[in-house]
């Protein structure tokens, strides 16, 4: 079965980045797939900053990411962009570290003015280190996902329904991968 690797640049661990998270995972994981985590904030600080490649928990990230066949980019937006620990472990991976695997990034931001943070600030790096399958992506508004008080999170019904079609737009990449790399081919 195919392996999907969630890498989460947010800095703060009850970030509201965690609902459209849980939402595309659980969807994954109905349908069979092997979903982990990276969560960018939990590796070694010192290790992220200065691109210590000999770091176990920056070598076992790093792993993760080659072994899956479809890579989630999530991320808060600060400042017209995904974050600064985003951007140092991005910097870690080899130049074509991403190659023939899916990415789909998903974003969340403060108002709709930093929509265009997926295009003009995140794709670009994805295509520099190989990406060619740069799913749409999904960008929420903080609005759209309240806390609730026992823990988790509740969406938006229009931002479940966005998320509900991107991780199955994924799942039907991955499928069509894996038909095509055992030369069956996929019947429409």
């Amino acid at each position: 079965m195919s392996q999907i690797v969630i890498i989460s640049g947010s800095p703060t661990p009850g970030s509201r980045l965690n609902g459209l998270i849980q939402q595309v995972e659980s969807n994954w994981k109905e349908k069979g797939f092997e979903v982990g985590h990276i969560r960018v904030a939990e590796l070694p600080a010192e290790a992220l900053l200065h691109a210590n490649f000999k770091d176990e928990a920056i070598l076992a990230a790093l792993a993760q990411v080659e072994a899956a066949d479809a890579v989630v980019i999530a991320s808060p937006v600060y400042k017209a962009s995904y974050t600064g620990i985003l951007k140092a472990f991005l910097d870690l991976l080899p130049q074509t570290g991403l190659k023939g695997k899916i990415t789909l990034p998903l974003f969340i931001g403060g108002t709709i003015a930093h929509l265009l943070s997926l295009d003009y600030a995140l794709k670009p790096v994805l295509s520099v280190l190989g990406s060619r399958n740069i799913l749409g992506g999904v960008f929420a508004i903080d609005q759209w996902v309240q806390r609730l008080e026992g823990g988790g999170f509740e969406l938006s019904q229009e931002l479940a329904e966005r998320l509900d079609r991107a991780s199955e737009e994924l799942a039907e990449e991955l499928v069509w991968l894996g038909a095509r790399a055992k030369g069956t081919g996929v019947n429409a």
